[in-house]
């Protein structure tokens, strides 16, 4: 059906939603508003559906949630008898009426729902699907995209996001199902009242902070270091459970940024509320200038991301990369749980095949064993599945991907600001009592590891145009696959499209993971790029590394490799 009779349709269809019908009024005769809304359904993979909230097939609305809904409905009935889902959702506009819609379509098709009353982190979901034995999740946000968007995360009965195969077999059905008229749809009140929908309680919540707290190493030296704290939940879901996880282990002085304590869809304060980005750090670190803590810390709308900043020896606040922080949490947490006679028995830590190499550095050192995975951190999740399969889930001891994820414990299986949170603030208290800076810790990895400098460059490209145009890259970056970047030789391509890795010493040779659309270039001088579309945004990324004696070589290096690349992007 054309964009147009699509339009037409939805014009003629009695919509529930007000603010559609003034959207679809709204752009009556413009031919590319018309096109961009209704030219393809929003997609759904891996990372479940994630787009602009609006009037269309190509928008987040009741009724592409309610359509997806149907199609998961199928799926998971088809797969299990007497199934339940666990539903959660965070601070973005539209999430608790999504998320409520969601509810309506599983109870319709007789599958048992827990939902929680409030707005909670990711993490959160991902423990209460197993915490309540569910053979399914869904989590409504659209993580750290900007406010227009919203979003919705599929999760399996092992509480990590849906694989590859589910994710297909669910695109199949939804596919199959008219999104008016092939939707099963019940009355929340109703199935409140007779169980079918049911509030998660209380109880469940305490217990992921009992699991959480579990993870706490060093705990009397937090309690003796007197950290102070400025905390932003950038408006989301993390302001209850970071600021209980910390009153837990002692931490008392946290201060927080008032602007974006409570829940707001908006994100008045920061258009892109993503700690990646210094723009929404900003009112933290405004607020750090007078109030002078050991630590900022920020979480992402959903909590599943964590950013920090902390003092320099001149008491200005500088920004720590997600990098840097994995590395530092894993040393922190291998060197300490040596010293304590905590380390378990073949120890395992995994992070993705773009973050920092430092993290093989570093595990070597303490005999860890470090596994790769593709990037999403759903695979570092199903390496804790791996674990529990084998009978010994005990063995994981930290998961991190460079864009500020990270995960201890198995409790949940995606990443968790929660534990982050307090896993950062523990381990810069446990410094503090050692007359150690942050900074000073990162200093003396980087002079017995080397300076490890890492950056990621986006580049936007929307629409149906944008989507044409990363395919292209793509496609030219195998076919005519640089020879040298910015003067240094290409000596090694890793095809994780093909699934073979070349190198011009050694040959060709099969890469042992999963098919990926992903591309690194390894240079000379240890420097590389890596270069990938985003799953969940309409940007392709590429990431730099340098490998240098000191922080000066390594950052020059890294800028002239990412302005010679950026060329051979066409950008």
């Amino acid at each position: 059906m054309s964009e147009m009779k699509l339009y037409k349709q939805w014009q003629a269809v009695q919509l529930e939603d007000a603010d559609l019908i003034e959207e679809l009024a709204a752009i009556n005769g413009d031919v590319e508003s018309i096109k961009d809304r209704f030219y393809k359904d929003l997609e759904f993979g891996t990372a479940g559906l994630r787009g602009v909230i609006g009037a269309g097939t190509n928008r987040m609305n009741i009724y592409t949630v309610r359509r997806a809904t149907q199609g998961f409905a199928d799926y998971i009935n088809e797969k299990y008898q007497d199934p339940k889902v666990a539903i959660s959702y965070d601070s973005r506009i539209k999430s608790d009426l999504f998320s409520k819609e969601a509810a309506r379509v599983l109870a319709a098709n007789h599958i048992k729902v827990f939902l929680y009353p409030e707005l909670m982190p990711v993490p959160c979901l991902s423990f209460a699907v197993r915490e309540l034995h569910c053979q399914a999740g869904i989590m409504v946000t659209a993580s750290h995209n900007p406010a227009k968007y919203n979003g919705y995360k599929v999760y399996g009965d092992d509480g990590c996001q849906i694989t590859t195969e589910g994710a297909d077999k669910i695109l199949e059905n939804i596919k199959k199902t008219d999104i008016f008229e092939g939707v099963k749809l019940a009355d929340f009140e109703q199935m409140m009242k007779d169980g079918t929908i049911e509030y998660i309680s209380q109880q469940v919540v305490d217990s992921f902070l009992d699991h959480v707290q579990l993870q706490s190493i060093n705990k009397e030296a937090v309690k003796k270091a007197g950290l102070k704290v400025v905390y932003t939940p950038l408006n989301g879901a993390g302001n209850k459970p970071v600021r209980a996880i910390l009153k837990r282990i002692g931490i008392e002085d946290v201060v927080l940024v008032k602007e974006q304590e409570h829940p707001d869809g908006v994100f008045p304060t920061c258009p892109f509320p993503n700690p990646e980005i210094k723009e929404a750090m900003d009112l933290g670190l405004k607020l750090c200038a007078t109030e002078k803590p050991d630590l900022l810390l920020a979480t992402d709308p959903d909590c599943d991301r964590v950013g920090i900043a902390v003092p320099d020896e001149n008491g200005n606040y500088v920004l720590i990369t997600g990098n840097e922080v994995g590395a530092m949490l894993l040393e922190y947490i291998c060197s300490q749980r040596i010293a304590l006679g905590l380390m378990p028995e073949n120890p395992v830590a995994v992070t993705t095949i773009v973050s920092t190499g430092l993290a093989q550095k570093i595990a070597q050192k303490y005999h860890v064993d470090l596994r790769l995975v593709l990037t999403g951190f759903k695979y570092i999740g199903e390496q804790i599945y791996l674990l529990e399969q084998d009978g010994h889930p005990e063995r994981f001891i930290f998961g991190f991907e460079e864009s500020y994820g990270y995960l201890a414990g198995t409790h949940a299986r995606d990443k968790d600001a929660v534990v982050a949170s307090m896993l950062i603030c523990e381990m810069a208290a446990y410094l503090k009592s050692k007359n150690i800076t942050v900074l000073e810790f990162l200093n003396n990895i980087y002079e017995e590891y080397g300076v490890y400098q890492h950056s990621q460059q986006s580049f936007t490209c929307e629409g149906a145009a944008g989507m044409e145009q990363m395919a292209e890259i793509m496609k030219n970056l195998q076919e005519n696959t640089p020879t040298e970047i910015a003067g240094l030789k290409v000596e090694q391509v890793d095809n994780y499209i093909t699934g073979e890795s070349n190198n011009i010493f050694t040959g060709k040779k099969p890469i042992d993971l999963p098919k990926s659309a992903v591309l690194v270039f390894h240079l000379e001088q240890g420097a590389s790029i890596a270069i990938r579309p985003s799953g969940t945004e309409p940007k392709i990324k590429a990431y730099y590394t340098t490998i240098c004696k000191t922080r000066e070589e390594a950052k020059a290096l890294e800028s002239n490799i990412a302005q010679s690349f950026k060329t051979v992007l066409g950008f």
